[in-house]
């Protein structure tokens, strides 16, 4: 038997083994049935489970076979070598099992969710309903669309552009189905929204590369040193990313540590706590002694450790999908609508010190702002030591930029942001039209352009071919037009609050954060044009910058007015389930909300107006710089003064100057 195969059978033993241990152990195997009361049946019991876990192992294959292609095994001038695309290939048929393991998921689902067998069920009409009307059947619909997708478009891809887009199309796809499980009805249910889609896609990364790392051993294919190098570097922000993100889940999960050790959910979890730092050690293993026994030629030793970490990271999947249909242990919450919709009780009266004291975490934005500022402050770093320097002007903006981020998504403005329609539209200004334009006088791109090295081998791409082809890309040329980036900034603001965009936003976690990030890169991608320092695609001329600046802002002025003048309140069942109690009423705070939206451009419009007189007034100094440059260099090798049209003036002047004797001496 093929040692592939083999090796696949391992796996798959591991995880299922760890399967029904957990299952058996967290009681979900042997669950109380009471007489009289619907019973889905062992099969369903016993089918839920092993779907769910063929379909997230699917996933993580079609990952960890993109991944390879994309970012581990070297390119040829953006066209995929041989290995690449035999692991392409193979992505599509892995994508193919992704979606008809979703399928089972969505059909067992059903019947576990209705305490019928599946017998009854497949008789029914009940299983359109469920897949298009219920939160967990849309996401394991959109699953099973979206994987058969990557299957398709995997058949042809031929470049590195191609897996890697697909890539991240995979990794999307492995969230639905996650983020509708437990942590949608954690009691913090933003906390844990956001660590386990974190988690998933860490470990994803992880377990997906490391397996197809061994099986590409397996088949001694070329370059196995330099794959087993990159998904090193790799390996080690992934077990970060999970160590942070699981340790997230659990606070949002469990309201004490004793219900680690007294209940079978904590059982569960401390036995994958076990698994990951066996996992570290293994990594950090690897890092010390068998890559560079691989560098080496000798790669047997790396084989053999990676063999047995893919199997305990194969058995730890297996715990994390017993875990899944474990119920967590019970959380003494208050009966609240608002801490049902919140994760939190509504905030007291308003004040300035209330705004500055009542913080709220979000991992979401705390994760965007921790990397925004660790990776400009890595490449200043790298800067630095190569004996570069970097405008002052530029890091102070960057990192105003990041804080002021901080602090409208983690202080009160964010726990009052979903209480009061006027904390929102300042938060959304805010997000739209301060933040960006900090930092995109920040110059990340340019920076990152100098600081990031070529790749190694000629052909190859690395993070810095990644992100030049990223902004030459036609996508990059479409939206980073100046009429696009100025539609999707305005008529996307209209769109949302006058639609019932906004109010299905406000009801999930998950649309709200998809708001906040919309309002950040739309604005971004607008002042990008008007002051960003890095080049886009379309440079406009500093007058047209500003006639651009000035039609836009009034657009803005008439958002607040319309909402000014509105007698209905904006997802209004949203805030009538909040029972609050104090302030204003809902209308008057949404007209506040919009005189907040009417008057914020000013500070903005003045903060680039400066910014745009100081850039004009520097770019025509360096025009002036280089023209003079140009002049002096026409002078020494004419011996003029190296302007055209002033030496022409002064040949003529000494022409008339030789004719003038000649004159006087023939008179």
């Amino acid at each position: 038997m093929n040692r592939t195969v083999r090796f696949a059978i391992a796996g798959v033993c591991a995880a299922i083994g760890a399967l029904v241990i957990g299952m058996v152990a967290g009681g979900a195997a042997t669950p109380r049935v009471i007489p009289g009361l619907p019973d889905e049946g062992a099969l369903t019991r016993w089918m839920v489970p092993l779907s769910k876990l063929s379909m997230d192992a699917a996933g993580v294959l079609t990952v960890g076979l993109l991944l390879m292609a994309a970012a581990l095994l070297p390119s040829d001038k953006g066209l995929l070598g041989k290995p690449a695309l035999e692991y392409v290939k193979a992505a599509s048929w892995a994508a193919l099992v992704w979606a008809v393991a979703a399928a089972s998921t969505l059909v067992f689902g059903l019947s576990q969710s209705m305490g019928q067998p599946i017998g009854v069920i497949l008789g029914g009409n009940e299983l359109t309903s469920y897949a298009s009307q219920t939160p967990q059947g849309i996401a394991l619909t959109l699953v099973v669309l979206f994987a058969v997708s990557i299957a398709l478009f995997a058949r042809g891809a031929i470049t590195v552009g191609a897996a890697g887009g697909l890539l991240v199309f995979a990794l999307v796809t492995l969230l639905p189905p996650a983020l509708t499980g437990h942590s949608s009805s954690s009691p913090n249910h933003g906390l844990a929204t956001t660590s386990v889609a974190f988690h998933l896609l860490f470990l994803a990364v992880w377990v997906g590369g490391l397996g197809l790392l061994c099986v590409h051993a397996i088949r001694s294919a070329d370059k196995l040193p330099l794959a087993a190098e990159r998904f090193s570097r790799m390996a080690l922000w992934c077990f970060a990313g999970v160590g942070l993100s699981g340790l997230a889940s659990v606070v949002a999960r469990l309201a004490t540590v004793d219900a680690l050790f007294t209940s079978a959910y904590g059982l569960l979890l401390l036995a994958k706590l076990l698994a990951f730092g066996v996992l570290g050690v293994i990594g950090w293993w690897h890092r010390g002694r068998t890559l560079p026994q691989l560098t080496a030629g000798k790669p047997g030793a790396f084989l053999r450790l990676a063999l047995g970490e893919i199997m305990l990271m194969a058995a730890t999947v297996g715990v994390a999908v017993a875990l899944a249909q474990t119920a967590p242990p019970p959380v003494d919450v208050p009966t609240d609508r608002a801490f049902d919709l919140l994760g939190y009780l509504v905030p007291p009266p308003i004040t300035l010190g209330n705004l500055l004291t009542l913080w709220w975490f979000d991992l979401f934005f705390a994760v965007v702002a921790a990397t925004l500022g660790g990776l400009y402050a890595a490449g200043l770093v790298r800067l630095s030591r190569r004996g570069d320097s970097w405008p002052v002007g530029r890091t102070v903006a960057w990192f105003t930029g990041v804080a002021i981020l901080v602090l409208a998504t983690q202080s009160g403005v964010a726990r009052y942001a979903p209480v009061l329609f006027s904390v929102h539209m300042t938060e959304h200004m805010i997000l739209s039209m301060l933040i960006p334009i900090f930092l995109v006088l920040g110059a990340p791109v340019t920076l990152a352009l100098r600081a990031l090295k070529p790749a190694a081998h000629r052909g190859d791409r690395g993070p810095r071919e990644w992100l030049t082809v990223i902004l030459h890309s036609r996508a990059m040329r479409v939206i980073g037009h100046p009429g696009i980036a100025t539609a999707l900034f305005i008529a996307s603001t209209y769109a949302l609050y006058f639609t019932p965009l906004f109010a299905s936003a406000m009801e999930e976690h998950l649309g709200h954060l998809a708001m906040s990030v919309h309002f950040l890169l739309t604005g971004c991608l607008f002042f990008w044009i008007i002051v960003g320092v890095d080049p886009a695609p379309i440079q406009l001329p500093y007058v047209g910058r500003l006639i651009l600046l000035f039609v836009t802002m009034p657009f803005h002025a008439f958002f607040g007015l319309a909402l000014m003048s509105m007698g209905t309140v904006l997802a209004s069942d949203w805030y009538d389930q909040l029972g609050r109690t104090w302030g204003d009423t809902a209308v008057a705070d949404q007209k506040l909300g919009g005189g907040i939206a009417w008057a914020f451009g000013e500070i903005p419009t003045l903060i680039v107006v400066i910014a745009l007189a100081i850039q004009w007034w520097r770019a025509d100094d360096r025009q002036a710089r280089r023209a003079d440059r140009r002049a002096d260099a026409r002078a020494a090798k004419s011996g003029g003064t190296g302007d055209p049209e002033l030496d022409a003036y002064n040949e003529y002047l000494a022409k008339l100057n030789r004719r003038k004797p000649n004159k006087t001496g023939s008179s």
